[in-house]
């Protein structure tokens, strides 16, 4: 996006802050869903989003080349002048000018810019991107610093009242102009460590640096298929959930099997689809529900937000309280490509992730069968996925096949 373009799309106006406030007065964590690789385009988010997704991140973004290549600012973020998708602009920096300017140009587009300090692939580490960054923490603070400086000079209210309710006429004019910095981040196998990087990075909670913090608890060496550690979860949101809020990042794989709570004793879905049903059928004999004898939901208090993202790439409707994607999300994703076109075998990459069996408790909930899947991948062309994805929807009782939305 171009700075020339500013006029011509509206702004967002709502603050992040506010959805972590909407969450809270509704006694639920806000939902948010995490940078992905490719897969968090347009598209995508305004599906999530539709599914009661309150906050949709980018991609991460190299910061330099963002700031450098038009191409690369007009591929990597993409916005829409229709309902605005609250949305936070991720970069990989290790710069506080790179990350500054790379804020700049991003901040009329976007509600709050992000750092990368999780990715843990070898090429971002060996250039001292992403996890790389949890062992440079006062590089960390001196970019956030930086941000936030480069953002108010700009004209933007990053103040952490930005956008509050207040009758000043300081904060009416800041109205719709309130931007967020924050941070993403992993932990350290000496958890020690961890509590020094945030206490450094935060700085005064009164006057604090990054407006909220993404804690994904596994190392950086720590494969996806090992469960999150929960012991970290619990020991930082019980120590810093109290001076900001913070996100979890990872294991969010249905509310209904999440291993936290927070405000309420079950996550709540923020929207019911027409086609929503029970998670188990009358007559069924499958125990969909808790068990007698499972433990007991580790409750975390202080902890404000939960993020996705494997989850609800195969189930963007995860947050609207279904453990497997409904056909609904399938008509919804096809009718937002029409509007933000996606690269073909990306569009279709997309579909096999929703029509597979997911991450849900149920693992045989898939729409299409693995070998209508494979055959999915065979398309050459978008008519061909239409006419087929129509075909497989008449065939499961879909009249008309996919619905179009207007």
């Amino acid at each position: 996006m171009e700075r020339e373009n500013e006029d011509e799309i509206s702004q967002p106006k709502i603050h992040p802050l506010k959805l972590f406030d909407a969450a809270k007065s509704q006694k639920r964590l806000l939902y948010a869903c995490a940078p992905m690789v490719r897969y968090s385009k347009l598209a995508f988010r305004q599906t999530v989003h539709h599914f009661g997704t309150d906050l949709c991140w980018t991609p991460m973004m190299l910061a330099k080349e963002f700031n450098r290549s038009r191409f690369a600012r007009d591929s990597d973020l993409t916005v829409s002048t229709a309902k605005e998708v609250p949305t936070i602009a991720q970069f990989g920096a290790n710069s506080p000018v790179e990350l500054s300017r790379a804020a700049s140009l991003a901040a009329p587009f976007v509600n709050g810019v992000d750092l990368n300090c999780g990715c843990p692939q070898s090429w971002a580490c060996a250039a001292t991107l992403g996890a790389a960054l949890m062992q440079k923490r006062e590089l960390v603070r001196d970019m956030v610093v930086a941000t936030r400086e480069r953002l108010l000079r700009d004209g933007w209210a990053v103040g952490l009242d930005s956008d509050s309710d207040s009758d000043s006429e300081s904060v009416s004019q800041a109205a719709g102009r309130g931007r967020s910095v924050s941070v993403k981040i992993r932990i350290h196998a000496d958890l020690r460590k961890t509590m020094d990087f945030i206490t450094t990075v935060v700085g005064d909670e009164h006057r604090r640096n990054v407006d909220w913090l993404t804690i994904h608890p596994r190392t950086r060496s720590t494969p996806s298929s090992v469960p999150i550690n929960l012991e970290a979860l619990e020991l930082l949101t019980s120590t810093f959930g109290g001076k900001l809020p913070i996100l979890v990042s990872g294991d969010a794989f249905a509310l209904s099997t999440l291993p936290y709570a927070s405000h309420l004793p079950d996550a709540r879905p923020t929207f019911t689809t027409s086609s929503s049903a029970p998670a188990s059928r009358a007559g069924d004999d499958d125990d969909r529900g808790p068990p007698d004898g499972l433990p007991e939901k580790l409750h975390l208090p202080n902890l404000s937000g939960v993020m996705s993202a494997r989850a609800l790439l195969a189930n963007p409707a995860l947050f609207a309280g279904r453990d497997s994607c409904p056909w609904e999300a399938v008509d919804v994703f096809m009718s937002n490509v029409a509007r933000a076109p996606l690269p073909l075998k990306l569009g279709i990459h997309h579909l096999t992730e929703m029509c597979g069996p997911g991450f849900g408790p149920d693992r045989h909930a898939a729409l299409l069968s693995k070998k209508e899947r494979m055959r999915l991948t065979e398309m050459g062309n978008w008519i061909d996925v239409i006419d087929y994805m129509d075909e497989m929807r008449r065939q499961r009782g879909g009249d008309g096949g996919v619905v179009r939305f207007a």
